[in-house]
């Protein structure tokens, strides 16, 4: 059974009189969710921490190169038929050596950065689902301060992809008083550098 068809049977049995007088609201949690400073702030964090994860990656990737470069500078001096046959096998060697120690590298690279990534994105998930239920309480909170008998979420989906609300009568968006209550202590966003120049293509700030 489908949540519409849950919500829909629930008010179904309540009778008419009854349902005159229900308090309802709906809330757009993904405006919430995307709104919200700390959702932005987490996601800001996840970026700085990814691009470490990938700088390292690339100071890794760096040393495999370099070795791929001696391994070809070591190839053409096997391939000269001048040396003799005992330096040949000591750049034989030297040869199976360093192609150990690439063939190593890049397994402990692969397995660093894939240990390295389930982690933060284990972070992620976690921290988004504090955030989310830290709005889901807020929702709730507000839903029993202010008396309402349902509260709806218009942005959620059925499993049918379908909008699960897709019509309701006299219900409050309770949303834009939610978003606010959240960011009230965001903090304050960075002055941007005002425009230099007399750029004559540049576009005027709207009033």
């Amino acid at each position: 059974m489908t949540l519409a068809l849950t919500a829909t049977l629930v008010l179904a049995a309540v009778p008419a009189q009854a349902q005159d007088r229900l308090k309802i609201a709906t809330v757009d949690m993904q405006q919430l969710f995307k709104e919200y400073h700390r959702t932005n702030e987490a996601q800001k964090q996840i970026n700085v921490e990814r691009a470490r994860i990938q700088k390292e990656n690339n100071e890794r990737l760096a040393r495999i190169r370099e070795l791929e470069t001696e391994l070809q500078s070591l190839r053409k001096q096997l391939e000269d038929p001048s040396i003799s046959d005992k330096k040949k096998q000591e750049l034989f060697k030297e040869f199976q050596m360093k192609t150990q120690e690439g063939v190593a590298l890049d397994r402990e690279r692969r397995e660093y950065l894939q240990r390295r990534n389930a982690a933060l994105n284990e972070k992620m998930v976690q921290r988004m689902r504090g955030i989310l239920e830290e709005i889901r309480k807020l929702v709730e909170d507000h839903a029993k301060s202010d008396d309402y008998d349902y509260v709806f979420d218009r942005s959620g989906l059925s499993t049918s992809q379908v909008p699960f609300l897709l019509y309701t009568k006299d219900a409050t968006d309770i949303t834009p008083g939610l978003l606010a209550e959240l960011n009230k202590d965001a903090p304050a966003e960075p002055d941007k550098p005002a425009p230099t120049g007399g750029d004559a293509g540049a576009t005027p700030p709207a009033p």
